[in-house]
């Protein structure tokens, strides 16, 4: 029997709205090669990290995203996607086969990728609606279009089921903040000022929420 498909992945958020356009599945992948200053999740960068998850754990996942929020798509970002094409492009042809679209983050040009001869490369360009290229500029930051980091990033719109005049584009961006136990956890588009602020940060439990005192 084949060997189960795994992907190193830093983050999963089963459903967002700041992540792309409608409802969306985000994934996070853990190492990237490239070093953008500035860049948002810095912690993704070693490919050190993370958690080693397999296909079908995150197959059961979008299962149940579609079933219980109505996700139209998926999103990978990173990290860098394209340094995990085998496993992204797998997971990319799943979800097209479950009638979901495919959004993609990318530090590189797509004419540098067009021109790397790698089979998973190629296979996962060939299942994206949409690609986010070039990477982040700390120092050109994008007020007009909305989940773009940087004016140097370009947006391919790659088939049809997307287009470059839906106003979604032109929304304003948002933050989505999860509480977990005593974990917080951000994902979105952070205003400038607020970038990092919230690494490390812990919630602090209610009084309710404190263990109870035992004694001896």
């Amino acid at each position: 029997m084949p060997s189960e498909v795994m992907l190193q992945v830093a983050n999963i958020v089963p459903f967002t709205e700041a992540e792309g356009p409608g409802r969306r599945f985000a994934l996070w992948f853990q190492g990237c090669p490239l070093r953008c200053p500035g860049c948002c999740n810095p912690e993704y960068l070693p490919y050190k990290g993370g958690h080693s998850v397999s296909l079908s754990e995150i197959t059961g996942q979008l299962k149940k995203s579609v079933e219980e929020t109505g996700i139209e798509g998926i999103t990978l970002l990173g990290g860098e996607p394209f340094a995990h094409a085998e496993g992204a492009a797998t997971l990319a042809k799943l979800a097209r086969s479950m009638g979901l679209s495919i959004m993609v983050f990318t530090g590189y040009h797509r004419e540098q990728l067009s021109t790397i001869i790698d089979p998973a490369t190629a296979d996962l360009l060939a299942a994206i609606d949409i690609l986010v290229d070039g990477p982040y500029e700390r120092d050109r930051p994008d007020t007009q279009r909305r989940w773009i980091g940087s004016t140097n990033q370009r947006i391919h719109f790659l088939t049809s089921r997307y287009h470059a005049d839906d106003p979604c584009w032109q929304q304003r961006n948002t933050l989505e903040i999860r509480v977990r136990g005593a974990e917080v956890t951000i994902n979105g588009f952070p205003a400038i000022p607020a970038l990092g602020l919230w690494k490390g940060w812990k919630r602090k439990p209610t009084p309710t929420e404190r263990p109870a005192e035992t004694k001896e």
